[in-house]
């Protein structure tokens, strides 16, 4: 984005329990080989410290090549501990806005939780992330459970030429923290953004829905409320502007 480039959460290991009695295994093999072909990262952006978005084998392998961390309210304890320096480490609150080389990133509130362990429960925020740029603006919701913030989020910061929205790992259970396919795409509406792509989804089954059911409800909620949807294949490059065909590429997998 403006010439940076930008990761977000960048969970690349294969393993979502890495000290639990049962593994998470990820769907797609050697996913940390990927670091290696990255160019230079700007920037690293972090929404929560949980195991599925903070993961150490990513971030031991990354930090040669990223220049700096922008982070939620207490995550740095977790990357300085893992010998990122901490004078390349901004930490933000909710609503908090820093600038980096033209580009401005407020950290936006999210109905979600954060630890890693039985004793660190709430020591660390949880958000997403508007990006705004020149000339374009971007929305990545984080994890958690729909609710007023979104609206809210649309009024002072969109609205948005994109949206990455959370969309699975839900169940009835925990409803309040993870939103159903539908809410969604109902909180990318709140929030006022004009192209979505539905993202936490394709990666862990930490669930019991079934890995495709997300993206198909998601879909179908898009289509009746004429919602912009934008799904790449994992690992695909998509530009804003490009006029993308959407497509059922997962119906091609078991």
């Amino acid at each position: 984005m403006d010439g940076m480039n930008i990761l977000i959460d960048p969970m690349l290991g294969p393993d979502a329990s890495p000290i639990a009695p049962i593994s998470t295994k990820r769907f797609s093999p050697k996913s940390l080989d990927v670091i290696d072909n990255l160019p230079n990262i700007d920037l690293v952006l972090m929404t929560h410290d949980h195991y599925d978005h903070l993961d150490l084998a990513s971030i031991k392998k990354l930090m040669p090549k990223v220049e700096s961390w922008i982070v939620g309210l207490g995550i740095s304890r977790h990357l300085e501990k893992w010998g990122v320096s901490a004078k390349n480490i901004t930490e933000l609150d909710w609503w908090d806005t820093t600038e980096l080389k033209g580009i401005q990133f407020t950290y936006t509130p999210s109905r979600h939780f954060s630890g890693r362990g039985v004793t660190d429960r709430a020591k660390s925020l949880w958000g997403g992330w508007a990006i705004k740029g020149m000339e374009k603006k971007i929305y990545w919701s984080g994890d958690g459970g729909y609710g007023p913030h979104f609206k809210e989020i649309g009024e002072k910061l969109g609205p948005f030429d994109w949206g990455f929205m959370e969309c699975g790992q839900y169940n009835e259970n925990w409803h309040a923290i993870h939103m159903y396919p539908e809410e969604s795409v109902q909180a990318a509406i709140d929030a006022k953004v004009n192209i979505t792509t539905p993202v936490h989804w394709g990666a862990f089954s930490l669930a019991l829905h079934h890995w495709k059911e997300p993206v198909e409800r998601y879909m179908a909620q898009a289509e009746r409320l004429e919602v912009q949807v934008r799904t790449p294949r994992i690992g695909e490059i998509m530009k804003l502007n490009d006029k993308n065909e959407t497509y059922s590429w997962w119906n091609e997998i078991d």
